[in-house]
């Protein structure tokens, strides 16, 4: 029996092994049952899962005037009927831009627009030193995997695709040396560690200090370029602004990440990948394996059809741009394994809380999948994909382990390692990295190597070594 209302009959839970494994099943069993909306328990809670790609673009569109992203418009939240301690709940009660409506939402994304473009247009000399940057702390990276080895095992997830954009972060965050290591492992620990709350309280200490320090001197960094843009936030506001921007950067971990299974497994996209047209493998990863594969959840205004069924004014929808973009009715689009060119797809979102660093998560998962192919003479998983490990999530699709088997390149020349990345070093736009900030591939000699290493290059050492207890928090 298809249920009329959240509450009239037991509901599907969504999150369980089958899910984690093998999502696109769970997608098409309640196309199948339900069509283009399907009600399922999540978590525990009820919600309005939505599948269809017509009925995701509707409600991405039609965000704050029609479908709130403000928790206090979700019904069950204002009548207590949500645990407090039901798991996504912090995230979705964060008073930031990303969980705002109206002339709130309007202005700090106006600024947030305003930060990030600068890194985001390619003549701006931030956007150069960026590039510059992650090139340096993607061979800083492969230089630790591959330290006094020809082959060797390795993984990816945890020793590049998700170290990689948060050693960005300290970058965009204008983090000096000292600070930089500290902010990196306590956004691990926040994401995945056991001492997820207290690294929850050191960042909101290091971002409210660094709201304070860049009202008073402001940089050439993203806060003082938010604070530049909307002078009347205050040090509470932005720096619980600043938690959007380790989101976004675990997002491009985990678009790294699938970007590299891709490669690793799909021939035709391997070939596209030696004639140069990465950006596009990583456009069409993003469309077929998005790694936020559900969006967070919007609270209908009104009385609202959509699908089978109505939705009464407060109830909870979680949209899945994964399935959306597997709906038959974008089929065409996907027919074959060849790399085709469409912008069409909802992973980057749509409407007014479209992604608002589509560009500079690009360049990251180019410049990381690029700088593999040219480290690496070989890559080859060292497990089947279908016993790949996947992070339980409501929201993302990310691994939590990419085991590998690699084969060296030959080094064709010493790399200039004077501003390691992994030692905590900032660019600026008068730094210098080599012409077009692109150096020769292979791993430097010993020599070349500071004698002195941060406690994030001890860390990295320890998990080359395969000892995984020593994740930060651990």
């Amino acid at each position: 029996m298809i249920p009329d209302s959240l509450s009239s009959s037991p509901l599907e839970p969504l999150i369980t092994r089958e899910y984690d494994t093998e999502p696109a099943l769970v997608h098409e069993r309640l196309r199948s049952t339900y069509g283009p909306v399907a009600p399922v328990d999540l978590l525990g809670v009820p919600v309005w899962f939505v599948l269809g790609y017509d009925e995701v673009l509707h409600v991405l569109q039609n965000a704050g005037e029609r479908w709130s992203k403000c928790v206090a418009n979700w019904r069950a939240f204002a009548e207590g009927r949500v645990p407090a301690d039901w798991p996504p709940l912090t995230l979705l009660a964060a008073d930031n831009t990303g969980f705002q409506d109206g002339d709130r939402h309007r202005e700090g994304r106006a600024a947030w627009d305003a930060a990030l473009r600068p890194y985001q247009d390619p003549a701006h000399p931030q956007a150069q030193a960026m590039e510059r940057a992650i090139l340096r702390y993607c061979d800083e990276l492969v230089d630790v995997i591959t330290e006094g080895t020809s082959t060797g095992l390795a993984d990816l997830c945890a020793q590049y695709g998700r170290l990689l954009p948060l050693m960005v972060a300290g970058h965009l965050f204008g983090i000096s040396i000292d600070r930089g290591d500290n902010l990196v492992m306590d956004l691990w620990r926040l994401l995945d560690g056991p001492d997820s709350g207290g690294a929850f309280q050191r960042l909101y200490a290091t971002f409210l200090e660094l709201a304070t320090v860049k009202r008073r001197r402001p940089g050439e960094d993203v806060p003082s370029y938010l604070l530049a843009a909307k002078p009347d936030f205050t040090d509470d506001e932005l720096a619980r602004e600043l938690f959007l921007l380790p989101a976004f950067l675990d997002f491009t971990g985990s678009l790294i990440c699938n970007a590299v299974v891709e490669m690793i497994t799909n021939p035709r996209l391997r070939a596209a990948l030696s004639t140069g047209a990465i950006e596009e493998v990583v456009n069409r990863v993003a469309m077929l394996k998005p790694a936020i594969a559900n969006v967070t959840l919007r609270y209908a205004r009104a009385e609202a059809k959509l699908g089978n069924f109505t939705i009464a004014a407060g109830d909870p929808v979680l949209l899945s741009v994964a399935a959306a973009n597997a709906d038959p009715r974008m089929a065409s689009a996907l027919s074959d394994d060849t790399v085709r060119s469409t912008r069409a797809h909802l992973s980057w979102g749509a409407g007014p809380h479209r992604c608002p660093s589509r560009r500079l998560a690009t360049q990251i998962t180019t410049i990381a999948v690029r700088r593999l192919l040219e480290r690496f003479a070989a890559l080859g998983l060292a497990l089947p994909p279908d016993q790949l490990p996947w992070r339980p999530s409501p929201f993302m699709r990310a691994l939590r382990a990419l085991p590998v088997q690699y084969e060296v390149r030959p080094a064709s020349g010493p790399r200039d390692r004077s501003d390691a990345g992994i030692s905590g070093s900032t660019d600026s736009p008068g730094s210098t990295g080599g012409e077009g900030g692109r150096q020769p591939s292979g791993a430097p000699a010993a020599g070349d190597r500071p004698a002195a290493r941060s406690a994030l290059w001890t860390f990295l050492r320890r998990l080359r070594g395969g000892r995984r207890d020593d994740q930060p928090g651990a």
